[in-house]
């Protein structure tokens, strides 16, 4: 199924569509890479693509760049059809996951590179003055004449991306840029690019593995599974309203409990688990009576407690306990539901206690935080 006519309701709606992909599919001889592809990217927005290897969202993106060509579909940048445009003509640069820096020149001489290639040449004072510039905006200023063989991972990847804004294309298309970097790095590179973003106003167009990675950073995320896009929303859109069980499992942690419709009761709907047991939930999606559905819960919306007065609470027991500073993750058993996750706050536990690996307790959540989701 494609997406054709599908537009998220948190697309911007303000803003002029610097770019889109039209049915656009791409095969490598009996391999489809990308299925029937619908998007439009705003100017002046930060979109990510996300999805497991091989779920086609680095073709996307060399297909935005022109180091791919569509076997069906148009790719239009500014309004025009872009398909036979060479990439070095299109108005885009491209961030590559190695950085693709040239060893033995400086940082200056990488930063400026592009722009002594144009034509009719540029002053080189006025690429001087750019490159200081950009230099300073990833702040970098006074690295200028160091190697590239000097700089920590960190620091190339902002080598990189200074060469890449530095000929301000309308859009700027990173393929995961980041995935090199240690955890700490990484999320002051996050924090970084969203500053340069704001502050150039440029298109950002992110491919990206890391659910905490596009979450963080984007307006708007395109999950892909199998070559298709199969949800587009905010990072909020897709945590809280995913439209299956694929995207709820890839964006964020859930439990998942399988089991069929048995009724609607108001706003939430009935369904009858694997162990005959009855639970509720939002639907997320129109079902019939006895179709195969799952329910969804995610770990911080299930509470521990030692109180057994509840009657809509479980009986469970504690398997394991992970300390996680703010959190403490619990995987915790029932008897017939199987293992489960429940993520406690820190204020929690100083008000209740820990649990202890071994202990039984009870289990709960609220309806309304439960979705019911199509089984995919």
């Amino acid at each position: 199924m494609g997406t054709e006519g599908y537009i998220s309701e948190k697309e911007p709606k303000d803003g002029k569509v610097i770019a889109e992909l039209r049915g656009v599919s791409k095969s490598f001889g009996d391999i489809l890479a990308a299925v029937d592809l619908n998007l439009r990217i705003r100017e002046g927005e930060f979109l990510s693509f996300l999805g497991p290897s091989g779920c086609g969202k680095t073709t996307a993106l060399r297909m935005l760049a022109g180091f791919e060509t569509p076997t069906t579909g148009e790719v239009l940048i500014d309004g025009e059809v872009v398909n036979d445009c060479d990439a070095h003509h299109r108005p885009v640069n491209m961030v590559f996951q190695h950085y693709a820096l040239f060893p033995h020149l400086t940082v200056a001489q990488n930063v400026g590179y592009g722009l002594k290639q144009q034509r009719p040449r540029i002053a080189k004072n006025i690429i001087a003055t750019k490159v200081h510039e950009v230099l300073t905006l990833v702040r970098l200023d006074g690295f200028q004449d160091r190697r590239i063989w000097e700089m920590s991972g960190g620091q190339q990847q902002r080598v990189a991306l200074a060469r890449a804004i530095i000929n301000q294309p309308k859009m700027l298309l990173l393929d995961e840029p980041m995935a090199a970097l240690d955890r700490k790095l990484r999320k002051e590179m996050q924090i970084e690019l969203q500053n340069i973003q704001r502050t150039l106003g440029i298109t950002f167009v992110l491919v990206t593995h890391d659910q905490e990675e596009a979450l963080s950073m984007s307006d708007r995320i395109c999950i892909m599974r199998d070559g298709r896009i199969v949800q587009i929303g905010s990072p909020r859109e897709l945590y809280d309203r995913p439209q299956s069980r694929y995207v709820a499992g890839f964006v964020g942690t859930s439990n998942f409990f399988n089991g069929k419709i048995s009724k609607s009761s108001g706003d939430l709907t009935c369904v009858t688990l694997e162990n005959g047991m009855v639970v509720k939930g939002q639907p997320v999606g129109k079902f019939a009576t006895g179709q195969g559905v799952c329910i969804s819960v995610r770990p911080e919306q299930v509470s521990l407690s030692r109180n057994t007065d509840s009657k809509d609470s479980l009986s469970v027991e504690v398997k394991n306990r992970i300390f996680l500073g703010e959190h403490t993750e619990y995987l915790v058993e029932h008897n017939t539901l199987g293992e489960f996750l429940v993520l406690a706050p820190r204020q929690s536990e100083l008000n209740d206690g820990t649990f202890n690996a071994g202990e039984t307790v009870q289990a709960s959540w609220d309806a309304g935080t439960a979705l019911v989701l199509d089984r995919d």
